[in-house]
């Protein structure tokens, strides 16, 4: 009897000792809940009318709560007398551990950080970058995903991308088309102007500002080269150059004048009405 009497005594001290530390915890653990959830819908807001990408405001809002509860659940423990330093560095040699086995991974997972931050492209862009060309078709965490346009599928990881030059073709609404046109110099030079200036002037992809140039860029070798440079909507940029190619040949044909045509994809020299022939 004496010893049951001792051990409640010895409870009922436990649970005045630990009670209020236990008390206050749980009020220190809801309140600290409470706050996180606030938090995270404050940093939601911001992430939202800052236009983060959906993708990148989800893993984000993720991080901040597992962070934070993780620092909650360590100061509630705390406050319930748990020791909690050799937690808090077995924790840490653990990160350690799995940062430098996912080194790559975690460079990539940055980069797509700050690519979709920063946004220098987004999905539906078209980019070159790495030695490829093509639109964007998805910016995932760890690698951004092109089509070719030969519909080839391209993955980069987002840390050589994140580090590397970008070309963006498609950030701009309009875009400078330049070809370069050339006539024999036994050619009437203002006739061989004209022609190319109203081809320009024809073409209602065209726009008028900037207004387009027709200029003599170079006395060449054997043929004195025209620059044409035009301004279009991005989306007009490869019809209007190919469709050119083929609008001067033609012109340049029914004029009988001597030509040398260069692109940024062939050269052709010698005599349009001789090449038809």
């Amino acid at each position: 009897m004496e010893l049951l009497q001792t051990y409640s005594q010895k409870l009922i001290d436990l649970v005045w000792q630990i009670g209020p530390r236990f008390l206050y915890a749980l009020i220190a653990l809801m309140i600290g809940l409470w706050v996180i959830k606030i938090l995270s819908r404050i940093t939601e807001k911001s992430l939202q009318k800052a236009r983060v990408e959906v993708s990148l405001q989800k893993f984000i809002i993720s991080l901040i709560r597992i962070g934070l509860k993780i620092l909650l659940l360590i100061s509630v423990a705390s406050m319930l007398g748990i020791a909690t330093t050799s937690f808090i560095a077995v924790l840490g040699a653990a990160g350690l551990a799995v940062g430098l086995a996912l080194q790559g991974s975690l460079a990539n997972f940055a980069g797509g950080v700050l690519i979709l931050l920063i946004k220098p492209f987004k999905v539906g862009n078209v980019i070159e970058a790495q030695g490829y060309i093509g639109k964007v078709d998805q910016i995932q965490i760890f690698n951004t995903i092109l089509k070719t346009f030969d519909n080839k599928t391209i993955f980069i990881p987002n840390a050589s991308l994140s580090n590397g030059n970008i070309t963006n073709f498609s950030l701009e609404p309009t875009r400078r088309v330049d070809m370069t046109f050339g006539v024999g110099y036994n050619d009437d030079i203002k006739k061989a102007r004209q022609i190319l200036t109203d081809l320009v002037n024809g073409d209602e992809r065209i726009l008028k500002e900037p207004a387009p140039t027709v200029v003599v860029l170079e006395l060449a070798e054997s043929s004195v080269n025209f620059a044409v440079r035009v301004w279009v909507n991005s989306g007009d940029y490869w019809s209007v150059f190919t469709d050119f190619q083929e609008k001067v040949k033609l012109a340049l044909t029914n004029k009988a004048l001597a030509f040398r045509f260069r692109s940024a994809t062939c050269t052709c020299t010698g005599r349009i009405d001789d090449v038809l022939r």
